[in-house]
């Protein structure tokens, strides 16, 4: 076991990337061997089911700097980043996604940076979303502007989770009591020194994107609930309007069965029916989101389980099969 304290950490959740694990590596490896320090890079294999464990033992053979953390099961690309801030062990870490789209030739900018300047958080922030989709750059542009308003937090816009982070900074982080942690609120929110570097975002090297439409909702749920109470504002103001609008319909139906010009129908009364069982719906909704935050929480089960870490444990037999 090497118990040497890297100066440099690169934390890298990876999920099911067997075809572009290759390319990152031969890509990454040159960066970080010319920054003339000492290094380590997590990968943390989130569950894969292909072929991306066998191809991370092989490539661990080859580069004695790699270090592998297994978790047993999927639990999501924010836990697998929360899982490796708790293991890496520099005294500044960089979290990069594997499919190259963010450049890692831009770490040595992020470290020199921050070291000349002082500060604990240097962001990566995307100058062009070109190889993005229309319906993507919409997206994105649509949730950091819903998150500005809603959460009040200083949020760089398009920044992800390439970012760089002092040891003070990680250890403020792993230090929160945050069951399913939303980084790109959580490091603005901290208020530590911070800086951004710029570039232009490349398309994916290879394979196929992790994030589909359905986890883009439900990490921009994750956003919004785990961040803010305003949805509980906003069921209460809706709410209010609910009441506004039958009141109104009510001193209409009254007006008109004084005059006597009622007359029987039932879209007026299907459609008042229709907007006010939505708008219970709706509001009971936002509520049982954080009701049922508050029963995962004390529940107290962890957000992700760790099988195996190369830095700590026995190789595991798969791995000792990549030696055949």
């Amino acid at each position: 076991m090497n118990t040497e304290v890297p100066r440099l950490s690169v934390v890298v959740p990876v999920f099911n990337e067997q075809d572009v694990l290759p390319l990152f590596v031969e890509r990454i490896r040159p960066v970080l061997d010319e920054l003339g320090l000492t290094y380590e890079v997590v990968a943390v294999d989130d569950g894969s089911r292909d072929a991306t464990p066998v191809v991370l033992g092989l490539l661990r053979r080859r580069w004695p700097q790699l270090r592998v953390v297994r978790l047993r099961r999927n639990s999501g690309h924010q836990s697998a980043l929360a899982a490796g801030l708790r293991r890496a062990r520099g005294q500044y870490l960089v979290s990069i996604d594997v499919d190259l789209q963010d450049p890692p030739e831009v770490i040595g900018d992020m470290l020199r940076l921050a070291q000349r300047e002082g500060l604990d958080v240097v962001h990566g922030v995307r100058a062009d979303r070109s190889s993005d989709s229309v319906f993507k750059r919409w997206t994105a542009s649509l949730y950091y502007r819903l998150i500005q308003r809603m959460a009040g937090a200083a949020i760089p816009r398009h920044a992800g989770d390439f970012r760089l982070l002092s040891r003070t900074a990680v250890d403020a982080l792993v230090a929160l009591p945050e069951h399913l942690p939303v980084y790109r609120l959580l490091v603005p929110w901290l208020g530590l020194p911070s800086g951004e570097i710029t570039y232009t975002r490349a398309p994916r090297a290879a394979g196929r994107s992790k994030y589909p439409v359905a986890k883009m909702i439900r990490l921009a749920l994750d956003s919004i609930v785990g961040f803010s109470a305003a949805p509980l504002r906003v069921a209460t103001w809706l709410g209010l309007i609910g009441i506004g609008i039958c009141a109104v319909l009510a001193g209409a139906g009254v007006t008109a069965h004084l005059s006597g010009t009622t007359v029987p129908g039932w879209t007026s009364l299907l459609v008042a029916l229709l907007f006010l069982g939505a708008l219970q719906l709706l509001c009971l909704g936002l509520l049982g989101e954080y009701v049922a935050r508050i029963f995962t929480s004390l529940q107290g089960r962890p957000a992700y389980v760790v099988a195996f870490d190369s830095a700590t444990d026995a190789e595991p037999a798969e791995d000792a099969l990549c030696r055949l």
